[in-house]
C-alpha cells in the first residue's frame, strides 16, 4: 500500500489534489453561503417571489450539466472540462456579484450551476485517474473534508458579508479562488494525450437529455409549491420530460457514440452504485433541509445551533471516508458499503425516537451517525464503479453516478416538502410551524428510514469484488480494466 505521504498535500501530486480541493470548495461554498444572505438580497434587488429560483436554477443547471460533462471529459479530456467548469463558475460569480436585478442574479446562478456540473465529475474523475485503488479513499476523504468545512464556514461567511460588507462579496470571493485553482491545474496537471481520432459528440442526444432532465427536475422542485401536483402545469411538465427521455433512449440505441452510454448500466458494478447514489441524494438533502427546521420549529433553538447540529453529519462523513480505504481493501466494497448503510439505517431508526423534548445533542448524534455511515457507503461504491471502468468511460460512469445523486436530492426534497407542507403553516421567519410540525417530521423520518433500508439492500447487491481484485492482480491486468463478472 502506498505511504500516507504519497497521498497528502505535500506529496508529488499534492498540488493537483489542492487544485481539486479548491475547485470543489467553489461548489461546496456556493451551496451554503447564499442561504443566510437571501433575505438581504431580496430586499435590495426586489422580486422576493423569485427568491426560490436562486436555489432551484443552480441545482437544475448543476444536475443537467453533470452527466454531459462526465461524458465530455472522456471525449475532450479531463483538464479541458475542469478548466471550462472553473471558467463558467468564474463568469457566473462575476455576473452574480454585479447583478442589477433578480433576473440577472438568476442568470448568473445558472452559469455557476453549469460550472459546478462540470467541476464535480471532472475532479472526481481526475482523482480516479492519478491515484491507485489503495490511495483513492484517502483522496476522497480530503475532498469530503471540503464539504464538511464549507457546511460550517459557508453560512457564517454569508452572514458576515451580508451584514458587515455586502452580499455581493458572497460571489466576488469566488474570483480569486477560481483564478488560483485554474493556475494550479494548468501548472501542475499534465494530462496524457488520447491516442486515435476523437469520438464525435452527439449534440442531438445532449439536447434531448438536457431538456428531459431540466423538465423532470423542474417538476420535482416546483411541484407542490409553485403549482399543485395535480395541476395542468405539473402533468404537462412530467409528460414532456417522459417524451424527451423516450426520444433520448431511442437516440442512444441508434448512435454509435452517444453522449451518455446507457449500456454501462448493464454492469451491476455500475448500476448498483448509481442506485446507491440516488438513495444517498434522497437522504442527505432531505435531512439537510429538515433537521434545521425540526431543531428551530420543534426544539426552539436558534439558526446557529441548528446549523451546527447538521454540521455533525458533515463531520462524520469525511472522518469515515478517510478510513474507508482500509475497510474496502480488507473486507471488499460490498461488505464495507453494507456496514456503512447499516450505520445510516441505525441513525435514522434512532431518529424515529426524537420528539418535542429531545436534547439537541441527540439530534447531533443522529446526524453524525448518518454521516459516518455515508462515508462508508458512498465512497466505496463510487470507487468500485470507477475501478470497473476503462479510462475512456470513467468520466461517463462518474457523471452518471453524480446525476443519480442530484435526481435523488430533488426527489427527496419534493417528497419531504409535500409531507411537511400538508401538515404545517409557514411562520413570519420562513420556518414551518404549528402543532403538526412534529407529526410531519416523524413521517419524514419514517420515509428516510425506509430509504436507508433500501440502501442496505442495494449495498448487499454489490458484486463480490475481493475475488475479482485478486484475479485482476494475479493476471496482471490494469486496475481500470472491467472485472470479469459484474
Amino acid at each position: 500500500m502506498a505511504s500516507r505521504t504519497s497521498v497528502g498535500l505535500r506529496s508529488e501530486r499534492g498540488p493537483i489534489l489542492l487544485a481539486l480541493m479548491l475547485s470543489t470548495a467553489l461548489v461546496a461554498l456556493d451551496a451554503t453561503i447564499i442561504a443566510t444572505a437571501s433575505a438581504t438580497i431580496a430586499r435590495e434587488l426586489g422580486g422576493f417571489e423569485q427568491l426560490p429560483w436562486l436555489f432551484s436554477t443552480y441545482l437544475l443547471a448543476q444536475a443537467v450539466g453533470t452527466p454531459l460533462s462526465g461524458r465530455l471529459a472522456d471525449v475532450l479530456g479531463r483538464k479541458r472540462m475542469m478548466l471550462g467548469g472553473v471558467a463558467l463558475f468564474f463568469l457566473g460569480s462575476v455576473l452574480c456579484g454585479a447583478a442589477w436585478s433578480m433576473g440577472a442574479l438568476i442568470a448568473g446562478r445558472v452559469l455557476q450551476g453549469l460550472g459546478a456540473g462540470a467541476v464535480m465529475p471532472a475532479s472526481l474523475t481526475i482523482a480516479a485517474d492519478i491515484y491507485t485503488l489503495e490511495e483513492r479513499a484517502r483522496t476522497q476523504g480530503y475532498l469530503a473534508s471540503v464539504w464538511a468545512i464549507s457546511s460550517v464556514v459557508g453560512p457564517t461567511l454569508g452572514g458576515v458579508f451580508s451584514e458587515f460588507v455586502s452580499w455581493r462579496w458572497i460571489f466576488f470571493v469566488n474570483i480569486p479562488l477560481c483564478a488560483f485553482a485554474a493556475w494550479m491545474l494548468v501548472r501542475h496537471y499534465q494530462e496524457t494525450p488520447r491516442e486515435g481520432a476523437r469520438e464525435p459528440i452527439d449534440y442531438v442526444g445532449a439536447a434531448l437529455l438536457t431538456g428531459a432532465s431540466t423538465l423532470l427536475l423542474l417538476g420535482l422542485l416546483e411541484g407542490g409549491s409553485t403549482w399543485p401536483w395535480d395541476s395542468t402545469a405539473s402533468v404537462g411538465i412530467f409528460a414532456a420530460a417522459a417524451a424527451l427521455f423516450a426520444g433520448f433512449v431511442l437516440r442512444v440505441r441508434r448512435t454509435r457514440h452517444p453522449i451518455l452510454d446507457l449500456t454501462v448500466l448493464r454492469r451491476r458494478v455500475v448500476a448498483v452504485p448509481a442506485a446507491v447514489s440516488l438513495m444517498v441524494g434522497v437522504i442527505v438533502l432531505a435531512l439537510s433541509t429538515y433537521i434545521p427546521i425540526y431543531a428551530q420549529g420543534v426544539l426552539g433553538v436558534g439558526p446557529l445551533v441548528a446549523g451546527f447540529t447538521l454540521a455533525a453529519m458533515m463531520v462524520g462523513w469525511p472522518l469515515s471516508a478517510t478510513n474507508a480505504g482500509h475497510f474496502y481493501l480488507l473486507l471488499g466494497f460490498r461488505l464495507t458499503a453494507t456496514i456503512g448503510s447499516t450505520l445510516v439505517l441505525t441513525g435514522l431508526t434512532l431518529a424515529l425516537l426524537l420528539g418535542a423534548s429531545s436534547a439537541i445533542v441527540a439530534v447531533a448524534g443522529v446526524c453524525f451517525l448518518v454521516g459516518a455511515g455515508m462515508g462508508l457507503t458512498a465512497v466505496p461504491t463510487l470507487i468500485a464503479a470507477q475501478s470497473s471502468a476503462s479510462f475512456s468511460e470513467r468520466g461517463a460512469v462518474t457523471g452518471t453516478n453524480m446525476f443519480a445523486r442530484s435526481l435523488g436530492s430533488a426527489v427527496g426534497v419534493a417528497v419531504c416538502g409535500a409531507i411537511v407542507n400538508s401538515r404545517t403553516t409557514v411562520g413570519a421567519d420562513g420556518v414551518p410551524e404549528g402543532p403538526g410540525l412534529m407529526s410531519a417530521m416523524h413521517v419524514v423520518f419514517v420515509v428516510l428510514a425506509a430509504c436507508a433500508a433500501a440502501l442496505v439492500l442495494l449495498a448487499t447487491l454489490m458484486p463480490a469484488d475481493r475475488r475479482q481484485t485478486r484475479e485482476r492482480r494475479a493476471a496482471g491486468r490494469p486496475e481500470g480494466a472491467p472485472p470479469r463478472a459484474a
